[in-house]
């Protein structure tokens, strides 16, 4: 049996010391020995030894000791032991450690008193303590203050025993006036903490008698003062408008940590603006002047729940947040961009664009290594505030065309894709951004950013001079034709005859030849030409970037390539009255087209041309040579109204998001509601009236009120023993970040006595128990309330097990009642979250583990089991609502989610109706971590077969 210990030390009980040897070492005159000694026992006595032999022992030969580290060592011991008998009551050999505790405290060296008396904070038996509460009270009146402060702390917990009031009836007024004459500042702090634990009038009398001093008093007491404002002002609300005026007076104290929790303080005490406005300020000048990224990261949430509440009042605090881009941390920049973007209104977004384009320009001449990922965020920064606000896009995305040729692929792709977007939905941008475009077009050099870019010109080049540019640049950017060389008798080798004949003038035609040694050797003529592996041309210099793409086999490519020559030649017929001049363009793309077919089928690339790209290529040969109208028609506008279906749905989707997170409340019926105008208005500030104004307001939409906690907190009562146990308990689970609180109710249902009874509890996964519950006595048909606190270090199913231990007058053996386990679930853990497409395929190629679950399921509807497995894992579905529209009997959809601890989740769903109606296929799940695939799939294959 384990024992509570302020020392947390670990101790291998392996080779455990036996008693006889550390009495012998406590017996000797040697000081490392009776350390050694000592720490040995109190090991041995944390990991639930008794070593009842040694207590004698170490009275007389430890008590006398005049060294500092063992008498430190024997109050440790004095801590664990058992202090009392099976009855509760005092052992009578104690009284020799009280005549050792006097004298301690009489002692002429401060350390030994000063840790007698932060001994004496943790002991618990008044019988012990009784006898030394004169020596205590002299500490109080010490000339070190190492020995008040800690003197102070003793009579606090003292007076917070059950009987600690009557041994100590004027406790508080000493410590009262103690405070008033108190210099040192911990000291100080401990006599203002001993008033608001336990004489809380007296604590806030003495605050307010000193409100002009309080910038001047040390930073711990100001910590406990405004803990001593949110306790006040927690249960009486009425009286917070005078300790508001405290907590401002504070936000201007040089201590870092102070003001931080001022404004803390502030927003969870006032709604009214002008608190709000301050505690925004005080944040955002945390923000710059601290250096520690965690500090900043942590500001960063705290504006962020501001943001969420009081936008009004946030929005105009945007350029003291935007100046935290100046930290190089990309995780403190990506979150600055998060807040700013929402706050983003008419009457800033030009500032918030012209800032964020000067740190576009910042990343060009920087030479730090995560460069290009902070010009990533902010290109879709830029890109989220042009497609909110269209008019600032014309300002920002010719500076952004400068980075389509950028080293960092995930840059240029963003930003041509915002080029994309920004073309349909500002027309009149339409033709400089051609025209730049058509300009920087050969400084591609990724493939995804040029079939991006061709699509764009395919599709935007209207007029005649456009479509003409167009077919110069990917004429230009292609080189000279053909793409690979062939010698002479390759070319003939299509006839039998020919080959007949290169045959036999490799038999007979022989020369000699000379050898990298020097040495002769015969070689056949026709060897050297007939058998010369075909070459790829490079081209001239000023052949561009497609052209390289193209002789590294990238198929798609071309095959992009070929669909934008034939929808420039099908516009050309629309805008140019000559034919010989289409005539000249349609026979110049059917050449490069054939070319690059050619280039496909020939053994000069490692593989050859795929399926898809070929019929692709064929197909817009076709096309050329017999165009008919409803072919144009859908190639020059079919596939550009299908773009601007996708656009619209996607705002859609965004707006239907914005109104899903609004939060909807509603004021009960019978509510009441204070008319502000009715009000008395006598001696109330103006931050007074405005936090009256915001409180009707909130109260009348009813956001005090949460739903639903009722029936949550049900949910979460865990029954822990069975009904026919000599002790019932249960559990009340509550579920934190990052750490789990269980509530247990013991209830002893016998007519005796129980004693030392301890709950134990032992974890599986990664969960962790902080400290270990204390032992209780427990009277007949009583109850006693258990907390226990369990810290979770990753996303994965856990496990809490244990058992009831106690004892009981009758007999002396210890029962043990085995608990219930408590499964800790997942979905306490993650929620719904939204990535981009391109962000869920590349988290999905990276990610190693995957978990594969069947379906198997009752449902026979592919939407009906989609809609359950996303409620069953709380995930978020990606797939547009279109996409599943239809009754094909085929569904597929990718679902995401994220963890408290910033775990990806992802999850594909594909599922087919079969012949019988049931429905078959796989839920594949993805994440960075095993915990997390495998509770999502055991999750997954618990819950799927239940029903909606």
């Amino acid at each position: 049996m384990e024992k509570s210990c302020s020392l947390l030390v670990h101790f291998d009980k392996g080779t455990p010391a036996i008693a006889n040897e550390i009495r012998e070492a406590l017996e000797g005159n040697d000081v490392e020995e009776k350390v050694d000694a000592m720490k040995k026992a109190i090991m041995l006595l944390l990991n639930g030894e008794t070593l009842p032999q040694l207590f004698i022992t170490i009275v007389r030969y430890v008590l006398p000791s005049e060294d500092h580290t063992v008498q430190k060592l024997l109050l440790l011991y004095l801590e664990i032991i058992e202090k009392t008998d099976a009855k509760g009551r005092v052992l009578p050999e104690m009284i020799l450690i009280c005549q050792n505790l006097r004298n301690n405290l009489q002692h002429p060296n401060e350390y030994i008193r000063g840790v007698t008396l932060r001994f004496l904070c943790r002991l618990n038996e008044t019988e012990i303590i009784e006898p030394l509460i004169p020596s205590i009270l002299q500490n109080l009146e010490h000339r070190h203050p190492y020995i008040r402060r800690y003197a102070i702390l003793a009579i606090m917990s003292i007076y917070k025993l059950p009987q600690g009031e009557q041994i100590l009836v004027d406790a508080p007024e000493m410590i009262e006036k103690l405070l008033s004459t108190e210099q040192d500042p911990s000291a100080k702090r401990n006599a203002f903490l001993m008033l608001f634990t336990c004489a809380q009038e007296r604590a806030v009398n003495y605050l307010l008698t000193n409100v002009e001093k309080i910038s001047e008093w040390g930073e711990l007491l100001q910590m406990i003062v405004l803990d001593l404002i949110r306790k006040v002002c927690r249960t009486n609300r009425g009286e917070k408008g005078r300790y508001i005026k405290i907590i401002i007076s504070l936000l201007n104290v040089p201590s870092s940590a102070v003001v931080y929790e001022c404004a803390g303080t502030l927003v969870s005490l006032s709604y009214a603006p002008t608190a709000i406005r301050a505690a925004a300020n005080t944040y955002c000048q945390l923000l710059l002047s601290q250096s520690d990224n965690n500090v900043k990261l942590i500001v960063l949430d705290r504006l962020n729940e501001l943001k969420s509440t009081h936008r009004e009042v946030m929005a105009d605090m945007f350029m003291d947040i935007l100046r935290a881009l100046s930290s190089p941390n990309l995780d403190v920049r990506r979150k600055t961009l998060d807040i700013v973007l929402e706050l983003v209104t008419n009457q800033n977004i030009n500032e918030v664009v012209l800032t964020l384009k000067k740190e576009v320009v910042k990343t060009q001449s920087g030479e730090l290594e995560k460069n290009g990922e902070y010009r990533q965020m902010l290109i879709q920064a830029i890109h989220s505030c042009a497609v909110k606000f269209p008019e600032v896009a014309g300002t920002v995305v010719h500076l952004l065309m400068d980075f389509l040729g950028d080293s960092n692929v995930a840059s240029a792709i963003d930003v041509i894709v915002f080029v994309r977007e920004i073309i349909e939905t500002n027309s009149n941008l339409r033709v400089s951004i051609i025209t730049r475009l058509l300009d920087t077009f050969y400084q591609i050099r990724a493939s995804h950013v040029c079939v991006c870019a061709l699509w764009i010109i395919g599709e935007f080049c209207l007029s005649l001079s456009e479509v003409e540019n167009g077919l110069a640049t990917i004429k230009q950017c292609l080189g000279e034709l053909p793409f690979y060389s062939l010698s002479e008798e390759e070319e003939g080798n299509d006839s039998s005859k020919k080959v007949q004949q290169v045959n036999s003038m490799t038999v007979s035609s022989k020369r000699p030849a000379i050898l990298s040694d020097g040495t002769y050797a015969t070689q056949s003529a026709a060897s050297e030409t007939a058998f010369s592996p075909p070459t790829l041309v490079q081209g001239s210099l000023t052949s561009g970037n497609l052209r390289s793409l193209l002789l590294t086999g990238d198929y798609f490519l071309g095959a992009v390539v070929a669909c934008t020559l034939t929808k420039l030649v099908l516009r050309l017929e629309e805008v140019q009255q000559s034919k010989v001049e289409v005539h000249k363009a349609s026979t110049q793309a059917l050449l490069i087209i054939v070319s690059m077919l050619q280039l496909g089928q020939s053994p000069v690339l490692p593989h050859p041309i795929d399926n898809d790209s070929y019929d692709r290529v064929v197909l817009c040969i076709r096309l050329l040579c017999n165009p008919s109208e409803d072919i144009k028609t859908i190639w020059l506008q079919s596939c550009r109204q299908s773009f601007v279906s996708m656009l619209t749905e996607k705002r859609l989707r965004e707006t239907e998001e914005i109104r899903a997170m609004a939060q909807i409340s509603n004021a009960q019926p019978d509510d009441l509601i204070d008319f502000y105008h009715l009000k008395s208005r006598k001696g109330m500030s103006q931050l007074e009236l405005e936090d009256e104004v915001q409180d009707d307001l909130k109260r009348a939409t009813g956001e005090f009120i949460k739903e639903g906690d009722a029936a949550n907190k049900l949910s979460r009562i865990l029954q822990l023993t069975g009904f026919s146990d000599s002790v019932y308990a249960e559990a009340y689970v509550t579920v934190h970040h990052y750490d789990i609180v269980l509530d247990v109710t013991v209830i002893n249902r016998t007519k005796e006595t129980l004693q030392n009874l301890c709950l134990e509890l032992a974890t599986m996964g990664d969960l962790k128990l902080v400290e270990r519950p204390q032992n209780y006595t427990l009277a007949p048909e009583s109850s006693k309330k258990i907390k226990a606190n369990i810290k979770v270090s990753s996303t994965e199913t856990g496990v809490i097990f244990g058992n009831i231990v106690y004892e009981t007058s009758n007999v002396h053996e210890r029962t043990v009642i085995v608990l219930n386990d408590i499964h800790i679930d997942i979905m306490d853990y993650i929620s719904p979250a939204v990535c981009s497409d391109g962000a869920f395929r590349t988290m999905w190629a990276e990610f190693e583990w995957e978990n594969k679950v069947a379906v198997n399921t009752v449902i026979q509807d592919e939407k009906k089991f989609l809609d359950h497995i996303m409620k069953s894992t709380n995930m978020k579905c990606l797939t547009a609502p279109s996409a599943l529209d239809g009754e094909c009997g085929f569904l597929a959809a990718n679902l995401y989610a994220k963890s408290v601890f910033g775990e990806d989740a992802l999850v594909n769903v594909s599922v087919e109706k079969q012949v019988d109606g049931k429905l078959s296929g796989y839920i594949r799940i993805r994440s960075k971590t095993q915990g997390i695939a495998l509770s999502l799939g055991d999750k997954i294959t618990l819950k799927q077969k239940g029903g909606i």
